[in-house]
């Protein structure tokens, strides 16, 4: 009996300890504690600033993070309300680059008051544990200024359409970066180069724009500069040309030599001086000026953008009082009107059918691509619609606030040097300028009010102006 109890003894003994169950742990928590804790690599939280600097900017840091086990999931955005006053009714709640209604008529001389909340904001960055030193992230972005089907005003502003802003993944590997999905386009260098206003983006003149793509991104990165090259597929402008568009540029930036800047009205960050170049390579294919088209004509288009941010008044993280900064922006294109919000500058995209036998109902010509892009003359001739802009702003944090309250202004100006032979001369856009100034103020870190005035001067091509003086007041609430 001693000795059964003895083996038994023994064999309890070399029994390897049970092995407690693996918990899933769940925990809220921001990027910033992740980083300080080292959960995320000062990279991965780099890569997420980034990211996120457009809608929320340093906020990001402190936007809810829900981890679960290794992966996490950050939730941000804004609550945003816009009060709107307008001399035309001209515009909805975003002006964009519609066009200012002309004197003379009804919605010319007759005032318009819009209040809404169209404009907020919804984000979600999901983060995957690093593999092999792969980076894994997908962005999903969505805001409220979808296209409406609303048959009443009261339905268009409070039940607004849904829609994607943001939809992508993103590869970040020691070689190169890849970026799969809807994005902002590469040209332009977005959103870096955004000007600070209180007006929803995008304003007249600034190239603002989004796209599916594929990316290609290489960044060399030294203590004084920063170097990125990139090229990208993007969908194409026209399907029915069969032919992807494509994007190249070149971003220089100089670590040691920040600023304070606001993307929009709500993306606050300390950037470097840099400057960039972009450009665009895209193709047409459209069927023949015809009632019954059978062949198609090609045209080729392409643009070119250059873009600075240069603090005349260096802002860090930690002093930010007097800082004093300038953006500007200049881009030159041929059938590019899509990368400027609601530009279509009037054009006709092509004439009447001759109707010689005078047949009824009428032949009529059907483009088979979206309208401002390109036009036809009445002999078939096909043509580009060419775009010229140039975009300055500047900021300055009021002094002693340390970058709690601070002034902006931009202008902007674009014109055409073929629009007047595409359309009537009294509904289409030869040039327009704007011009407009803010103030803003950060009541918490997570509460800004914006005060803007906005002056839109439309020249028409028989040499009238319509002007629209614009006053805008908003409120954020960032997360």
């Amino acid at each position: 009996m001693r000795t059964h109890i003895w083996l038994l003894s023994i064999l309890l003994l070399a029994a390897p300890a049970s092995a407690e169950p693996k918990k899933l742990v769940i925990e809220l928590t921001t990027l910033n504690l992740m980083r300080e804790k080292g959960i995320i690599s000062q990279a991965e939280y780099d890569s997420a600033m980034h990211d996120l600097a457009d809608s929320v900017g340093e906020q990001a840091g402190e936007s809810t993070s829900l981890m679960v086990g290794k992966w996490s999931t950050t939730f941000y955005g804004f609550a945003e309300t816009d009060l709107n006053y307008d001399t035309t009714q001209s515009f909805t709640d975003l002006p964009g680059n519609t066009q200012v209604a002309r004197p003379g008529t009804f919605t010319g001389d007759n005032a318009r008051f819009t209040f809404a909340v169209r404009n907020s904001r919804l984000g979600f960055r999901l983060r995957a544990p690093e593999y092999h030193k792969v980076r894994a992230s997908a962005q999903l972005e969505m805001d409220f200024l979808g296209p409406s089907a609303a048959t009443t005003e009261s339905a268009t502003f409070t039940s607004p359409s849904f829609r994607i802003r943001h939809f992508n993944l993103k590869l970040e590997t020691p070689i190169v970066d890849v970026l799969i999905g809807q994005y902002w386009h590469l040209f332009g260098w977005q959103s870096i180069y955004h000007p600070n206003t209180v007006e929803i983006q995008g304003v007249p003149g600034q190239i603002y724009s989004r796209t599916a793509q594929i990316r290609v991104s290489k960044t060399i990165k030294t203590d004084p500069v920063t170097l990125e090259f990139a090229i990208a597929m993007m969908r194409p402008v026209q399907r029915d040309s069969a032919t992807p568009e494509g994007e190249a540029g070149v971003r220089l930036a100089f670590n040691k030599w920040t600023g304070m800047t606001t993307a929009g009205g709500a993306g606050t960050s300390i950037q470097p001086l840099s400057f960039a170049v972009t450009a665009d390579l895209r193709h047409f294919e459209l069927a023949e000026f015809s009632a019954a088209p059978k062949v198609t004509v090609p045209k080729t288009g392409w643009a070119i953008a250059a873009d600075a941010y240069i603090p005349l008044v260096r802002a860090t993280k930690t002093h930010r009082s007097n800082a004093l900064s300038i953006n500007a922006e200049y881009s030159w294109g041929l059938g590019d009107a899509d990368m400027f919000t609601q530009l279509n500058g009037g054009i006709t995209p092509a004439p009447k059918l001759p109707n010689p036998m005078m047949v009824t109902p009428a032949p009529v010509y059907t483009p088979n691509v979206d309208p401002g892009f390109v036009a036809f003359n009445a002999d078939g001739t096909l043509h580009l619609i060419q775009w010229q802009s140039y975009l300055f702003g500047v900021q300055y944090a009021l002094p002693a606030l340390n970058g709690r309250m601070w002034v902006s202004a931009n202008y902007s100006h674009m014109d055409s040097n073929n629009s007047r032979l595409h359309g009537d001369a009294a509904k289409t856009r030869a040039a327009e300028d704007w011009v407009d100034a803010n103030l803003f103020a950060d009541v918490t870190p997570s509460v800004r009010l914006g005060l803007e005035y906005a002056w839109f001067d439309d020249h028409y091509v028989d040499g009238k102006d319509a002007i629209n003086h614009h006053i805008q007041l908003s409120a954020w609430y960032l997360f």
